[in-house]
């Protein structure tokens, strides 16, 4: 599977929250980072992605752009919903991801925290 399809498989995953899809995507040795914080392995990553589906039923992605490359691919896309207070979100993300043998290897996730503040107020435990 080439790049461009591996990167729309695993959003297109992650979107419908078929985090069994997602998580056969990713190696084995997956690692993972938002902003440059601390590394998640695949299993943080799917928690994350779960988490944010209970909140945010409507979850979706917009705007999506995925350039290849031979390391992997980058993809650029707004994620947007609704939080549990009605509110809505649209948050602009770009996404490097590394690729070896057809599996992500790494992901790097770059989002304005500003702009992230309500979704993850209504992540934290009451």
């Amino acid at each position: 599977m080439d790049n461009i399809t591996l990167c729309r498989r695993f959003f297109s995953a992650l979107e419908a929250n078929d985090l069994a899809a997602a998580r056969k995507l990713c190696a084995r040795s997956f690692e993972g980072s938002q902003n440059g914080g601390p590394s998640m392995n695949v299993d943080t990553l799917m928690q994350f992605t779960g988490a944010v589906h209970l909140i945010v039923p409507d979850f979706h992605y917009e705007n999506t752009n995925c350039t290849a490359n031979d390391a992997g691919f980058v993809e650029e896309h707004d994620v947007c919903g609704t939080l549990p207070n009605g509110e809505t979100f649209k948050l602009v993300v770009c996404v490097v991801a590394q690729v070896s043998d057809g599996k992500i290897t790494a992901l790097r996730e770059y989002v304005d925290t500003g702009a992230a503040a309500g979704l993850l107020k209504a992540l934290r435990p009451t």
